[in-house]
């Protein structure tokens, strides 16, 4: 198994930081259940179930290690292959296939203390999307995020634009309906011409109408174009989870991100080279910054702009919109959740399944809601996490949850060979972006795609 996973993602440890083994946790033992997560933000809120956890079990404590996003999946590649891994780490869905296929998580079905893990105690279908092929589960919920628009309600003054107007937006890959005219309108030439009037000059923007989040092809598009494929009734895979043929051929999908990559040919957008090619200037800083008056972004991201400031060190406000209608008639936002697992290197498999229980139970959950960092997989704590943003931040959150609400969501693609799609799709979407390849080349990375499923089989 290390073999073959060395042999899978050494490219992602050579890309990632480096790491020996003098700077790792000491081994899970006497006790102490090895916890990883890579959200500082929400490091806080697990330290007090933590804390929580401990009392209920004398004997038991948790030590938690968090990790940036890049460095976090090197870590733990690395400590899978050195017999290093934590006990218990946050699983993200684009990951933990490959995993199972590794027989690096272990069932929580076979642990007694997850074994009786109810589907019906958290979101109508985030339970599900942890169960392997073999139908067993590897991940007990913790989350779940959808996609919004965050915006500058200072630039929308500026431009007239009443804020209670975006949520009526609408789009089409033709003219780009009313989304596309209220980019335009709030895009900002150096000499203060708007995208809209005569004269406009696309090559010298001051401030753009839409931020970027890149290219999309390390998450399919989540951030950048997933709420607008899905609005077009556009899906990954055949079917979802485990699909037998990607769908990146299908006329659909290649119009809207003809549109979509068009907006940066109009000016209405940041190129690629604008954001910082392949390590992206976020959403965040280009509202921060005036660089961007709206921009795509998770509901993870909720903390993160709300705490932006601007440059005199005043709180910048924020407002949050629900991404535009397409041309099904309905909005979409992509559908992700995170979980927790329990690594098959475990040498207590128990405590730290009384971990992942314990996360994924409702004294936990609620004290994540009460955070308002992220919207916990349970209900109850999803109403927590509304009403903290509404009564501390004074913010309505209700646009990402709305989603979920109206049924308009649709799920992250689940599919085996994560490692390898990734790396066909992030160079491809790249030079799509850029401009080095056209949209159409993206039915011969379909046909590279579709043959991972082949080799599996």
């Amino acid at each position: 198994m290390r073999t073959r996973l060395a042999a899978l993602l050494s490219a992602v440890l050579v890309a990632g930081c480096g790491w020996s083994g003098a700077d790792a946790p000491t081994e899970a033992g006497g006790g102490t259940i090895e916890y990883w997560l890579w959200d500082s933000g929400q490091q806080p809120g697990y330290q007090k179930c933590a804390d929580a956890f401990a009392k209920e079990n004398p004997g038991l404590r948790v030590h938690i290690s968090q990790y940036g996003w890049d460095t976090y999946w090197s870590k733990l590649t690395a400590g899978f292959i050195a017999d290093t891994a934590p006990d218990v780490f946050t699983d993200h869905l684009a990951k933990f296939a490959q995993f199972v296929d590794l027989n690096v998580l272990r069932p929580l079905d076979d642990l007694p203390p997850t074994a009786d893990i109810n589907d019906g105690d958290y979101q109508e279908g985030l339970a599900e999307l942890w169960k392997g092929q073999d139908g067993k589960r590897y991940g007990a919920p913790k989350d779940w995020d959808t996609i919004a628009m965050f915006y500058d309600p200072a630039a929308l003054e500026d431009a007239g634009i009443d804020p209670a107007t975006l949520k009526d937006l609408t789009w089409n890959p033709q003219d780009g309906g009313t989304f596309e005219k209220a980019v335009a309108h709030l895009t900002v030439d150096a000499n203060g011409i708007r995208g809209d009037e005569q004269g406009f000059d696309k090559n010298n923007v001051r401030q753009y109408g839409i931020g970027s989040d890149g290219a999309g092809g390390g998450g399919w598009g989540q951030t950048q174009w997933s709420n607008f494929t899905g609005s077009a009734g556009w899906q990954v895979t055949d079917r979802n989870p485990w699909g037998t043929r990607f769908n990146l051929d299908q006329p659909a999908f290649q119009d809207t991100l003809t549109w979509y990559f068009g907006l940066a040919r109009k000016g209405y957008m940041p190129s690629f080279a604008e954001i910082g090619g392949n390590n992206p200037v976020g959403p965040d800083k280009q509202i921060q910054s005036g660089l961007a008056a709206m921009a795509f972004d998770g509901s993870w991201k909720i903390s993160t702009f709300t705490g932006l400031t601007d440059t005199a060190g005043n709180k910048l406000e924020i407002g949050i919109a629900p991404t535009p209608i397409g041309p099904t008639g309905k909005r979409a936002s992509m559908f992700n959740g995170l979980a927790d697992s329990v690594t098959s290197l475990s040498k207590q498999p128990e405590n730290a399944a009384k971990w992942v229980k314990f996360m994924s139970g409702e004294e936990c959950q609620n004290i994540i809601g009460e955070s308002g960092v992220v919207f916990p997989a349970r209900p109850a704590g999803t109403e927590k996490a509304i009403a903290f943003n509404r009564d501390e931040r004074k913010l309505d959150v209700t646009p990402f949850t709305d989603q979920v609400k109206d049924k308009t969501t649709f799920l992250f693609p689940v599919t085996s060979n994560a490692a390898d799609i990734l790396a066909l799709m992030q160079p491809r979407m790249d030079a799509v972006y850029i401009g080095d390849a056209p949209v159409s080349s993206l039915s011969t990375l379909n046909d590279q795609l579709n043959d991972l499923f082949k080799v599996a089989q």
